[in-house]
């Protein structure tokens, strides 16, 4: 395989360049998105209209999650799909874009506003502006797997937006003014057009790999580090030909190539990546070290419970199964472990990819990429594990390393004695409200979470705050291995106490280590929460949300996020007050428990939670994503209906057309059974009759 890419010719982009297009500017405005698209309307961006550009336009409006059944260049036909706009006449939300608008309206570049790309990992969705026409990308901020992605498959991006007016001019465009302010690695991504063609050159001794600033002349024996630094240090690849890792220290800034322990994808990503792996590497190649790659079918395995016959009708369905089978067929021929087939004729899958990782792999001091944005779920026992895109998984199938630029980290210190039903995602709701993370100061950065309250934590309510990393933008989320990790890898995995403990040693952060930024959050004065519908940084206090109760049609509780162990705890806890009561779940209320794994089933039938669950009216669903990312029971079917979710994110049409709330599994569970959205308090009497009363609200 290898020989193979030293013969291959590679090229470097020219150094000018000139884009013959339209201008796609993604506006919070119903007419003027569908002007542009359908009538060729060609739009001036004035103070005013900059003003009503969309900002947090997440991935799945890009490319909704039913779009990425396609894993080719079809894709191309879908991009801004589930673009959410408002009708400035009428106030309503409209969805402007149809399938083939943007290629056929010749679009070469695409504006946004703030946080374009926050969301899920998926490579699919600067994939299918790619293959429609789209070029270059232009915001005001962009996250920061989405703006990798990007580099990845060769798309240009820009928060300069005077590049507007020279494309639309037609002058020619210095490459250089893509690449100003970017480290050397990323620079030369950029001038070879992607991250492929980067590495084989890589591999041919055509590139540039910069020297550590540690091993530079003159440099310091050691500066203090924060933990993620001191995992970074210890994996940077100094010679990739003899294997030889580790340097005395890193800092922000450095970039550089780091060995992986773990790598993994799912059902989503796996056929795409293996496509491009076979097109550009070979059919017959082998990945390297394939002991240390799982995949995971964990995200579609409910989907044919929840499509609509209308996208059956369409294929839809066809096209979904065959990821399961191309995942399938791919890791049988490269003898990757497969996590999902043993279910036979049952639903579900063995575990949804983020739990097993935490459950049975992830050690302190690890390096971890997975191919989807909740990978930090895994920093919960003090690993740097974050996500990754569709080519960068692909080239880890060829050198087991992944590009990094260590990011500068902040840290969030949560002190004071929290309420008994104040929990870890009450902590992160108050955390995503927070100015530094909505004006998205946070992207890219590294979220330390530390402070009493979080050591007071455990592992796997520390892994609910590592995993809403994805949430607010980081990099990733991490937080110091210690006594209780040791005691999660004895307990949970036999692990023997001497090599557990031996794992720990030196797993946090130093005196002295440098943050950009320090967030104390006094855990007492935080109380249960809700995150109004659309995103999780709309963060409210339940007991702030008005007079009127809010009515909700389903309570979901579970996804990676809430369907661990503790979870499971929370919810049995509140039923069984409830239970104790005489009451059920309400009766106007479906409710869905859906579990990370099987083995956190098992722990809930060896604890009777399974009964209590089904005596008190709630779906007990085998592990998997489901209605998190709309692809199983739990998801709303009208715009009109209602539902709590303990899941990690709300973005629009994120689980159905409804409206969705997100809180913690205690408030989840209180509100299955009162029937609005509200709180639990230990022992409080649960108030169905007033639930009852409302229908007219």
């Amino acid at each position: 395989m290898i020989k193979d890419l030293l013969d291959r010719k590679i090229e470097k982009r020219p150094t000018t360049l000139k884009f013959e297009g339209r201008i796609l500017h993604l506006l919070d405005d119903a007419d003027l998105v569908k002007a542009q698209l359908y009538e060729g309307r060609n739009v001036t961006l004035t103070p005013e209209l900059k003003e009503r550009l969309r900002d947090q336009i997440s991935t799945d409006e890009i490319t909704p999650a039913y779009i990425c059944f396609f894993y080719d260049e079809t894709l191309g036909d879908f991009p801004y799909l589930g673009l959410r706009t408002t009708n400035r006449s009428t106030g309503e939300t409209e969805y402007p874009v149809q399938r083939n608008a943007v290629r056929d309206g010749g679009f070469v570049c695409s504006v946004a506003g703030k946080r374009r790309g926050k969301g899920s990992s998926r490579e699919a969705s600067p994939y299918a502006e790619l293959h429609a026409g789209i070029q270059v990308v232009v915001a005001e901020s962009i996250e920061r797997i989405y703006n990798e992605n990007c580099q990845n498959l060769g798309v240009l991006t820009t928060s300069d937006f005077s590049i507007i007016d020279r494309i639309l001019a037609g002058e020619e465009i210095q490459l250089s003014e893509f690449t100003d302010g970017a480290d050397e690695i990323t620079r030369q991504i950029i001038e070879y057009g992607g991250l492929f063609e980067f590495n084989v050159a890589r591999l041919q001794g055509k590139v540039t790999i910069p020297v550590t600033t540690a091993l530079q002349p003159g440099a310091a024996d050691r500066r203090p580090m924060t933990l993620a630094e001191k995992i970074f240090a210890k994996h940077l690849v100094t010679d990739a030909a003899r294997g030889e890792l580790g340097v005395p220290w890193v800092e922000p800034g450095d970039a550089g190539f780091f060995r992986t322990d773990i790598r993994f994808s799912h059902e989503y990503v796996t056929p795409m990546a293996s496509i491009f792996f076979e097109d550009k590497v070979g059919a017959d190649a082998k990945v390297v070290d394939a002991d240390s790659i799982l995949f995971f079918r964990d995200h579609l395995t409910f989907l044919d419970k929840v499509m609509s016959q209308e996208r059956i009708e369409q294929g839809l369905l066809d096209v979904a199964n065959e990821l399961e089978v191309k995942q399938r067929t791919f890791s049988e021929k490269q003898g990757v472990k497969l996590y999902g087939e043993q279910m036979g004729h049952r639903l579900g899958s063995q575990a949804i990819c983020h739990s097993k990782i935490l459950e049975e792999y992830a050690e302190p001091g690890m390096l971890i990429i997975g191919t989807d944005s909740h990978t930090p779920h895994a920093g919960a026992i003090g690993a740097v594990a974050f996500g990754v895109g569709t080519t960068a998984i692909f080239n880890s199938w060829i050198t087991k390393d992944v590009r990094v630029q260590v990011p500068k980290s902040f840290k969030v210190v949560i002190t004071g004695t929290p309420a008994a039903n104040v929990t870890a995602k009450d902590y992160m709701l108050e955390i995503l409200r927070h100015p530094y993370i909505r004006d998205g100061e946070a992207i890219g950065q590294i979220i330390e979470y530390a402070g009493p309250a979080v050591e007071a934590l455990g592992v796997d309510e520390r892994a609910t705050m590592t995993n809403m990393a994805a949430e607010v933008g980081a990099f990733t989320g991490i937080i110091a291995a210690d006594r209780k990790s040791v005691e999660f890898m004895v307990n949970e995995r036999g692990m023997d106490r001497a090599r557990a403990e031996e794992l720990v040693v030196g797993m946090q952060s130093d005196p002295g280590a440098e943050y950009v930024k320090v967030i104390e959050i006094d855990a007492s004065a935080i109380r249960p929460m809700a995150a109004l519908p659309n995103d999780p940084g709309n963060g409210v206090f339940i007991d702030e949300l008005g007079d009127a109760p809010i009515r909700i049609d389903i309570a979901y509780a579970g996804s990676c996020t809430a369907g661990k162990k503790e979870d499971m705890d929370m919810y049995a806890r509140v039923f069984a007050e409830a239970d104790a009561q005489g009451l059920k779940i309400h009766p106007d209320v479906k409710a869905y428990i859906q579990c990370g794994s099987t083995e956190v089933r098992e722990y809930c039938r060896e604890r009777g939670y399974l009964e209590l669950f089904e005596r008190m009216g709630a779906e007990f669903i085998e592990p998997g994503c489901g209605a998190c990312i709309a692809a199983g029971p739990g998801v709303t079917s009208s715009p009109d209906e209602v539902s709590i979710s303990s899941q990690n994110r709300n973005f629009p049409g994120r689980s159905g057309p409804g409206n969705l709330y997100l809180g913690s599994p205690y408030s989840v569970a209180a509100s299955a059974v009162a029937g609005y959205v509200t709180s639990w308090t230990p022992g409080q009497q649960f108030d169905q009759l007033s639930a009852r009363k409302l229908a007219t609200v």
